[in-house]
């Protein structure tokens, strides 16, 4: 089976990541796209990061209508900071019969350099690119390599920190997610302060 793995810190995740996992899973060759909450980036500030489990059931919650979008909560269990690098290996090791790709938006792939073993990464898996507004205006990444495949997917300017500072701001983010996250968020009153 090939899977898209679909990293994250879904905090809390909106529909523009619904858009790209659906695309994937209905217009690629992979069979089911993985949205692989992580605990914590380590290029990323961990404040104002709601409790992992959360954002795992905000997932859940996101995905019950796609049944090739499965949420997974692997990078959980393993040891903390953690790296790209190690959760493919470890997937590896735990799915001997899948075939592993990653799904990235055009930002991403420009710093994938600073990634660690960024290179094991190029050689042994495929990357699923996709457009982002902010990257199309400047030049291309100096990565270039057979194992990228750029996407044609729609694109969507929507991020979870304008979301999250919207709902500060008691602004309506209804449509920007779907409709039982909205109601979780709502209920237990995330991103209010």
């Amino acid at each position: 089976m090939k899977i898209g793995l679909y990293f994250g810190t879904f905090n809390p995740i909106h529909v523009g990541h619904l858009i790209i996992a659906n695309h994937l899973a209905e217009n690629s060759d992979l069979d089911q796209v993985w949205m692989v909450v992580t605990p914590h980036n380590p290029l990323k500030n961990k404040a104002g990061l709601l409790p992992d489990y959360h954002r795992l059931h905000m997932v859940h919650l996101a995905t019950q209508g796609y049944e090739h979008i499965v949420p997974s909560d692997i990078e959980f269990k393993l040891p903390q900071p953690n790296y790209t690098v190690n959760t493919l290996a470890h997937l590896q090791e735990k799915y001997p019969n899948h075939t592993f790709s990653l799904i990235m938006g055009e930002d991403n792939l420009k710093s994938l350099q600073k990634w660690k073993n960024y290179e094991v990464i190029l050689n042994n898996y495929k990357l699923y690119v996709y457009p982002r507004i902010s990257s199309t205006q400047e030049t291309n990444s100096p990565i270039t390599h057979p194992n990228i495949v750029k996407i044609n997917a729609p694109i969507v300017e929507l991020s979870s920190t304008f979301i999250r500072q919207s709902i500060k701001n008691q602004k309506n983010v209804k449509p920007m997610l779907d409709t039982k996250v909205w109601e979780y968020i709502d209920h237990n009153l995330f991103y209010k302060k």
